[in-house]
């Protein structure tokens, strides 16, 4: 299993082996093959922990949030938060849900709508969930603009007036109009400067520990995701490759796709050396994935079981679970 121990602690998020196949059709509607985008992830996330998922683009790590919000259907597993399935709700009960689990997307523009307000932008979510009178709500949104950093008497613009960084902390109070439990950040600040995205991370842990928040953090940025992360997933094609504890992956990562990642980022001392390890090949496409592992076509180690067996999720200790044959 995936998940992380943690004491006396049960899981405030527990997914359990979702996958998410997209359908290929003909123009006639026909399904000829799906494309697996993600297959059988399973992780746990805890109160006040915050779990990086990284890897390439189109390892599934955006589309395994979309689907523990609902925002895409799940083609199988479960989605236990505080003894429900997400997966299994409906109606007015998975409305009543989704005010605890919100989500900040990567594009901060193309998430708000431009013909309206930022003010009513953000009192849209206690709108839906008949939270509060018309006055209380106003208040409340001025508040969050406080929090987030922003000037109050700036409830009556509109995005197109603030810079990327402002919209995206637009975004962040937005989500947290609820009070929910748990955020989902997907590549938060990818579309911002360096500089903007340091502040927006440091905003992000301050109002964790004001709020009492859990994060699933989606990023592609290792530095970013070290920064903020308790724990880190690594995927690649759909499937999960390692998790384990941040310090502890960057200590030792022992799947060679994340000894791979973990040698491309920069260190800031131009007197240190370290060997970049350079993957051969070309992603394969999750429409047809290769049989075993899929990371074998690329692996430096691949042995013939690798071709034909798909690795199982191994403790190694210390909360450090990877799925590799190296390990068996």
């Amino acid at each position: 299993m995936w998940q992380m121990a943690v004491e006396d602690e049960t899981p405030l998020l527990h997914v359990k082996n979702i996958k998410k196949y997209f359908p290929i059709t003909t123009p006639f509607g026909k399904v000829k093959g799906h494309v697996k985008a993600v297959d059988n992830i399973d992780f746990a996330l805890h109160k006040r922990e915050t779990l990086g998922l990284v890897g390439e683009s189109g390892c599934g790590k955006s589309t395994t949030g979309r689907t523990i919000m609902r925002l895409t259907e799940p083609t199988a597993g479960e989605a236990i938060y505080k003894g429900k399935d997400l997966f299994q709700l409906k109606g007015q009960e998975l409305q009543a849900l989704r005010r605890e689990i919100q989500m900040v997307f990567q594009d901060p523009y193309s998430s708000l709508d431009p013909k309206q307000i930022i003010g009513h932008a953000i009192e849209e979510p206690l709108t839906i969930h008949k939270l509060g009178a018309k006055k209380e709500r106003m208040e409340r949104a001025m508040d969050l603009l406080h929090k987030v950093g922003l000037r109050e008497d700036q409830y009556y613009r509109y995005p197109h007036e603030f810079s990327g960084g402002q919209r995206q902390r637009i975004g962040i109070a937005r989500a947290l109009a609820v009070d929910p439990a748990i955020v989902i950040c997907d590549e938060p600040v990818s579309a911002l400067d360096v500089s903007i995205q340091s502040q927006v991370i440091n905003l992000l842990q301050e109002l964790q520990h004001n709020y009492d928040l859990s994060y699933v953090f989606i990023a592609h940025d290792l530095s970013v995701v070290r920064h903020i992360s308790d724990s880190i997933g690594v995927m690649y094609l759909g499937r999960m490759m390692e998790k384990a504890p941040t310090e502890e992956l960057f200590a030792q990562p022992l799947h060679p796709y994340t000894q791979a990642l973990l040698s491309a980022v920069p260190i800031p001392n131009p007197k240190l050396k370290k060997e970049r390890i350079i993957l051969k090949g070309d992603i394969p496409t999750p429409i047809n994935p290769p049989a075993g592992c899929v990371f074998h076509t690329r692996c430096p180690y691949a042995e013939a079981r690798c071709r034909t067996e798909i690795p199982m999720p191994r403790d190694l200790g210390m909360n450090h679970v990877v799925a590799c044959h190296l390990y068996d």
